[in-house]
């Protein structure tokens, strides 16, 4: 990964690339990224506040989006949002398969290598004082919040030959769609449109009662992994498994995907989005404050 990449790209740009979004779609960024911010402790809480730039409005959910537009301008940073896995082997093993697949191959340029990269990155200069050193924060918060999202993403870690998805053509409902957009976009807005009258802020309540509520006996075991360097990996072993069971099942190439699909999957995408704002809150809360110095 190229040392320094953080400072290519002013955050005076950030503003003017709003309009376009990729990956868990806008919304699906906004709710793990209300979610983790809702998770933080005071002192962490306050850094992450002094790195968002002005126009967040201290609100990490207005900006979590970014890097979709990033690599527009970064066009080495497009492998950074996905890792794919051998067909049918619904695993995820980290020096087989986290490499640049579509350009040299360099290993740890995948999603579960960026969450390290800019794990470490602010691990490395937590404060205050914020110590930059060689590296813009403000995107190294902003890039580790989005690929913590991304790394949920099931088909992000899908199957090689059909790139997550990407090539499996559906119609979601009436509209012709793909596979990965579906679980990127059409499942959340659907959801949406049809329980939530089209608001995203009722839809991160929801999600947050559930935490709360409902599966607050599994939240310890979405923490269980205690090690920078090896959760990535584990959340990207996750997901493939999810991709298996629930994505790809029923959802072959022509497949018209409906109700049946769309009841079923909905607590799946539910979850996922919740281990990714739970999880970010707990790595933002160890890397942005050293607990040590309270």
């Amino acid at each position: 990964m190229p040392r320094g990449l953080q400072s290519i790209i002013p955050l005076l740009v950030l503003p003017i690339l709003l309009p376009f979004s990729h990956a868990w779609g806008e919304d699906g960024h906004r709710i793990v990224c209300r979610i983790a911010q809702g998770r933080l402790r005071e002192e962490p809480r306050e850094v992450l506040e002094e790195l968002l730039p002005d126009f967040a409005h201290n609100d990490l959910g207005n900006v979590c989006s970014w890097p979709d537009r990033a690599r527009y301008w970064l066009p080495w940073s497009t492998a950074l949002h996905y890792v794919n896995t051998p067909d049918l082997i619904c695993g995820y093993d980290y020096d087989r398969d986290c490499r640049d697949a579509a350009g040299t191959g360099e290993k740890g340029m995948c999603v579960s290598g960026a969450v390290k990269n800019y794990t470490d990155q602010l691990l490395r200069h937590r404060g205050p004082p914020l110590a930059d050193g060689d590296y813009n924060l403000t995107q190294s918060l902003l890039f580790l919040s989005h690929f913590m999202a991304d790394i949920h993403q099931p088909l992000h870690a899908g199957f090689s030959s059909d790139k997550g998805g990407s090539t499996i053509e559906v119609h979601w409902f009436s509209k012709k769609s793909n596979l990965h957009s579906v679980w990127d976009e059409g499942i959340i807005e659907t959801a949406k449109q049809r329980f939530y009258n089209n608001s995203v802020e009722a839809m991160i309540q929801d999600i947050d009662r559930n935490i709360t509520g409902v599966w607050a006996d599994q939240v310890p075991a979405w923490l269980g992994c205690s090690s920078e360097d090896t959760c990535p990996d584990v959340d990207a072993a996750e997901s493939v498994r999810v991709a298996c069971d629930w994505a790809y099942r029923n959802a072959t190439n022509g497949t018209a995907l409906g109700d049946d699909y769309f009841l079923t999957r909905l607590p799946v995408v539910y979850m996922r989005l919740a281990q990714a704002g739970v999880r970010l809150a707990f790595a933002l809360n160890n890397v942005l404050w050293d607990a040590d110095e309270d």
